[in-house]
């Protein structure tokens, strides 16, 4: 049987590229599991919230602070959307990203993936989930790309 830390990290590798797991999550992460379900349900990192395990699908929901720890340790992720730079203020706001600010867009990105919304110099500036695939977001010009769910400036 797998333990938890492994399988938090095959799950985030399935998720968002193989490489990912054991970066985002390092060994002295803190598991917190349902107190109905006895399932995992967040992981903290020095008591930061790094991500939440959906019960849903069984996939996690990123925080500001895990994203922000896999684009600083350049993990090869394949849940990156680029937006141009001048949209950056909107977007650390909260507000979604529309198809015609999108610069770049990881090919493997699907609907409804968890994504990580960066700007042209690769700072996070939100997380959220995918409306488009990845060559939808770069092909169409109108549209949202991206449902943000929370910006960087909403945590101050």
């Amino acid at each position: 049987m797998l333990s938890p830390l492994m399988k938090i990290r095959q799950i985030a590798d399935y998720q968002f590229g193989r490489g990912v797991g054991e970066g985002l999550f390092p060994e002295n992460v803190e598991i917190v599991y349902s107190k109905s379900t006895r399932r995992i349900r967040y992981v903290y990192l020095d008591g930061k919230r790094l991500a939440t395990l959906r019960p849903t699908d069984g996939l996690f929901s990123l925080s500001i602070d895990g994203a922000k720890r896999i684009v600083e340790k350049s993990l090869p992720v394949k849940c990156l959307v680029t937006v141009k730079n001048d949209v950056s203020k909107f977007v650390v706001e909260g507000n979604d990203v529309f198809a015609v600010n999108v610069v770049k867009a990881d090919e493997e990105i699907r609907p409804k993936d968890e994504v990580i919304v960066v700007n042209e110099k690769g700072e996070v500036l939100a997380v959220g989930r995918a409306v488009l695939s990845g060559r939808e977001m770069r092909a169409f010009k109108c549209g949202v790309a991206v449902k943000v769910r929370r910006g960087v400036e909403e945590l101050s």
